[in-house]
């Protein structure tokens, strides 16, 4: 299990912006828990909770003593998005939880920083990303029941349209200059997709 910085004696905490709480996680292969320390206490924040697996299982209690430790106006600082979750669901949720409970979010790698007038535009991408997968897990899967049932058998990966969801998230994501890195981490796509949804785009032009 892992633990948690309780110094606080040479922090700082902005009372008018709330606090600044950080988290780390790693697993049992991942070798940069001082990476992530070293980064979010350069950065300031007046607590750290890490996560460590040690066994086959792994244990978020100290994600979730963050969760509850943090209040509204507060911010939580992490290394990367994916230290917010293990999935692409996971840190939907994750994210959405933060919104809903008006705690704002910084991630160091990605330079997200929710607080500002961009950050917050993750916010809304990630409430878009939220319900285009709530729609996948109903209507594509039934539709993709049904046609296949139609055709006698399973076919192959549906060819993407202009007008879906995720193409144009992706589109609005790069029109705000968003840093490329976090596209992808936010659609959870490679490159090479990113730049063929964008390609769609403008041959539409």
């Amino acid at each position: 299990m892992g633990g948690l910085n309780t110094s606080e004696g040479s922090m700082t905490e902005t009372t008018n912006q709330g606090r600044e709480i950080g988290y780390a996680r790693v697993s049992k292969t991942e070798q940069h828990l001082a990476l992530q320390l070293d980064a979010l206490k350069k950065r300031g924040v007046i607590r750290i909770f890490t996560d460590k697996q040690t066994g086959t299982r792994f244990d978020r209690a100290q994600f979730l003593a963050a969760l509850e430790y943090v209040n509204p106006g507060d911010t939580l600082v992490v290394w990367k998005l994916d230290r917010l979750g293990r999935s692409l669901k996971q840190l939907i949720e994750t994210v959405e939880n933060l919104q809903k409970r008006n705690i704002h979010l910084v991630s160091l790698t990605e330079d997200i920083n929710t607080t500002t007038a961009t950050g917050k535009l993750f916010f809304q991408f990630i409430a878009m990303l939220a319900e285009f997968e709530r729609n996948l897990t109903s209507e594509r899967t039934k539709a993709g029941l049904e046609a296949a049932r139609a055709r006698g058998r399973v076919g192959g990966r549906p060819r993407v349209k202009i007008t879906d969801t995720k193409v144009q998230i992706a589109k609005q994501l790069h029109a705000s200059n968003t840093p490329i890195k976090t596209i992808l981490k936010t659609l959870n796509i490679k490159k090479s997709t990113l730049y063929r949804y964008l390609n769609m785009e403008k041959s539409t032009n």
